[in-house]
């Protein structure tokens, strides 16, 4: 009862919400990078909110299944074919023994999501599924998908079937609208230089993966030349050397020296992760009041 990988992927993983509490051993949290398109597709399978899934960041991704079962496929929006017919994402389809699933094309975003019913029946690691290539960590045998890896199952074989109002579906744009919380070090940065950190416009370059985002734009100052190595959240803006901002993403190093301006709100950093190199990102202040109200609402949209 599985899934097999029958071509060559140029980039899959198996996460999930990530591993926590083990930073100070230098473990990072890794986890899905779109925490939205993830709770819809274990939400729509009927899975715990925790279940693992595949993270997927290019097309053309093969699986043959090997038993019956059900997947839902989220996040950017894709070309899928069971057996060559073409399906909508953000949606379940139900799977017999012996179907072809393909991702196609990424049309808009840039993360795709493919979760299973009952998620894979794989072992956690330090508390958590999620791959962590960097730490050997997770996943099937701690490391992306190959060919011919077999993505053990339960057999399930139901004809219920579950799809998300379009009005719900995200759309991915060429410019976005961070949110962000002064804080860390933004004491060294002078108003002069906040103010131009928030009224610029810098674009995200091709250094852009799950460790994190660098952008390119206005050169920012900071007042001092660095720090005393310190732990690092998600979001963390670091400003480095050359005055140029980078965003902390799933699998950041657990500390680092650079000085931090901010830290970009969390559920914005989903729709980050989304963005491809190039798209325009501009950051909006938001105080840590409206922070917590906004990541409540959005966690208990799931209950």
């Amino acid at each position: 009862m599985s899934l097999e990988v029958i071509n060559s992927p140029i980039f899959v993983t198996i996460q999930d919400k990530g591993r926590f509490s083990y930073a100070h051993i230098g473990v990072t949290a890794s986890g899905v990078m779109d925490e939205y398109a993830y709770y819809i597709a274990n939400m729509l399978l009927g899975n715990s909110y925790s279940e693992n899934i595949l993270e997927i960041a290019f097309s053309n991704f093969q699986l043959k299944a090997n038993s019956n079962t059900q997947i839902a496929v989220t996040g950017a929006i894709c070309e899928v074919f069971i057996n060559e017919k073409p399906y909508s994402s953000w949606q379940t389809i139900n799977i017999k023994a012996g179907d072809i699933i393909k991702i196609g094309k990424i049309l808009s975003g840039s993360k795709v999501y493919l979760g299973v019913k009952e998620g894979f029946k794989i072992q956690k690691e330090f508390g958590s599924y999620s791959t962590t290539i960097k730490e050997n960590l997770g996943g099937l045998n701690a490391n992306r998908l190959l060919k011919g890896d077999i993505l053990p199952i339960n057999e399930k074989l139901t004809y219920h079937k579950a799809r998300l109002k379009e009005c719900y579906i995200p759309k991915y744009e060429d410019t976005l609208d961070l949110r962000v919380i002064l804080s860390y070090q933004d004491e060294f940065f002078n108003k002069e230089q906040i103010d131009k950190f928030f009224s610029s416009e810098f674009t995200i370059t091709n250094e852009f993966n799950r460790m994190g985002c660098k952008l390119s734009g206005e050169s920012i100052k900071c007042n001092i030349n660095g720090i005393i190595s310190e732990g690092i959240s998600f979001g963390a803006i670091q400003i480095t050397n050359d005055g140029q901002p980078i965003i902390l993403l799933k699998d950041r190093q657990t500390i680092g020296g650079y000085p931090k301006i901010g830290s970009v709100l969390s559920i914005d950093c989903f729709k980050l992760a989304q963005a491809k190199p190039n798209t325009k990102i501009r950051f909006k202040l938001i105080d840590i009041k409206e922070a917590q109200k906004k990541l409540k609402e959005f966690y208990n949209s799931f209950n």
